[in-house]
């Protein structure tokens, strides 16, 4: 029971909240971007093998063209998709790995050990295999595809398998699949850029450095900081590096700390509420933008941008991408081609061999330790949820590989990710118990 001192307060309800309130809860559900991200593909895949399929290949391939003056840029509205819409999903990213960084598991080099030796083993392995497979040809520019994992479908089927998942474990999985993004995002910047324009690098450059300069002057405006990575990311599209470099480095840039403490915060508002009613007067619209400075300044940069951004990337851009790239028509030659047999191989077998073997040559080494509760059975079963590539190993294949080869690995991308997904579980179910599952509950 609240004293007489303390008040709560409660927003009215409006009839908008009955219709609002079920899809909040919906976004908040760890298992539901999952869920939206395997029905978009769904929907690409019947739509391309359908009837209507020119339709979807036509759609994707209308060209768009901005300009301003003579500065031109026309590319596909899937081009458009994935080096512009994309770059938020990197964003988030960048803010998700400057967090474990700065507040997670990988700001420890002790406890960051086994997830980086896990995921290093992640990517040498499925690429060494890869490339053991398809070592010669343009095919060979495709092993940085298997390297990849997609968080998403990961923190989905944890949230699936509820408490058989132990905190110790679900950290570890989270960790490594954050320290695989950092991989994957350097495949991206170093083994797929084929051309430099110095010129225009320069210009990103210049516009990170104006960035940095402006945080350190106390710039709080976040209009002003959007208008200038819309630079860092022109200068990045125009440079020959992928542009969606542009937004991990601003995620990377981001301040992890607030600028007002919750203390501090909270003399302010004291102060401001004696003011208030100590003369008796209403609030004014001075009064009101004042309380708003105080309450965004009480959260991070890095933690507003991350709540703002994360359903949107979730359950807009990555669908959207899905939806644009995950379209193949589908045959048995498709499932029969060495590309994406090679892919499918490297995701199931490639995967958790490498994430196994280096995290045991960590723990053995003494330079990690396996956290209480997991096992190593536990560790070959999150290994396997690493194989789920699809987005990551997706995108990157559009980097990699051109028409004639493309849509076999996406074939050999769907093939390995549900293998490794349905693996993944089947292992977990069976080395994990539900927690209070014990031999004292089994006998109740």
């Amino acid at each position: 029971m609240a004293s007489d001192e303390e008040e709560t307060f409660e927003f009215p309800k409006a009839p908008i909240d009955r219709v609002v309130a079920p899809i909040e809860r919906f976004l908040h559900v760890a298992a539901a971007s999952g869920v939206v991200l395997v029905a978009a593909a769904v929907v690409a895949l019947a739509w391309a093998n359908s009837p209507w399929s020119e339709t979807y290949f036509a759609i994707w391939s209308t060209t768009l063209e901005f300009g301003l003056g003579d500065f031109r840029m026309s590319h596909s509205l899937r081009h458009w998709i994935n080096d512009g819409l994309m770059v938020v999903f990197f964003f988030v990213i960048g803010l998700e790995v400057k967090r474990e960084l700065v507040l997670g598991e990988l700001r420890e080099l002790r406890k960051a050990s086994l997830p980086i030796a896990a995921a290093l083993g992640g990517m040498v392995v499925p690429a060494g295999l890869y490339l053991a497979l398809q070592s010669e040809g343009p095919a060979a520019r495709g092993w940085g595809i298997p390297m990849a994992t997609d968080i998403a479908f990961v923190v989905g089927i944890m949230a699936v398998l509820g408490d058989r998942i132990p905190h110790s474990l679900r950290v570890l999985l989270l960790s490594l699949a954050i320290a695989d993004d950092v991989g994957a995002i350097l495949v991206i910047a170093i083994g797929y850029t084929e051309s430099l324009h110095l010129g225009w690098l320069g210009l990103g450059v210049a516009a990170l450095l104006v960035t940095s300069f402006s945080e350190r002057l106390g710039v709080r405006s976040y209009f002003f900081y959007a208008a200038i990575g819309g630079i860092v990311w022109l200068g990045f599209h125009e440079s020959g590096v992928h542009a969606t470099i542009a937004g991990v480095l601003l995620g990377l840039m981001t301040p992890a700390e607030a600028h007002l403490s919750r203390t501090r915060m909270g003399q302010l508002f004291r102060e401001a509420n004696a003011y208030v009613h100590g003369d008796d007067q209403d609030v004014s619209a001075a009064d009101v933008r004042q309380m708003q400075r105080y309450t965004r300044e009480v959260v991070s940069p890095l933690a507003f941008l991350e709540n703002a951004l994360h359903p949107w990337s979730s359950f807009v851009v990555m669908p959207i991408f899905a939806l644009a790239n995950a379209g193949v028509i589908l045959s048995l030659d498709a499932f029969s081609d060495p590309v994406g047999l090679s892919i499918a191989a490297a995701l199931v077998v490639g995967k958790p061999l490498g994430v196994f073997a280096f995290a045991f040559a960590a723990v053995r080494l003494g330079i990690a330790d396996l956290p209480r509760g997991v096992s190593w059975g536990a560790v070959l079963g999150g290994g396997c949820l690493a194989g789920i590539g699809f987005t990551m190993s997706i995108f990157i294949a559009g980097l990699a590989l051109d028409a004639d080869l493309l849509d076999a690995a996406k074939v050999g991308i769907l093939e390995g990710s549900i293998l490794s997904g349905v693996l993944g579980v089947v292992i977990l179910l069976a080395v994990l118990k539900p927690l209070g599952a014990g031999p004292s509950a089994a006998s109740q």
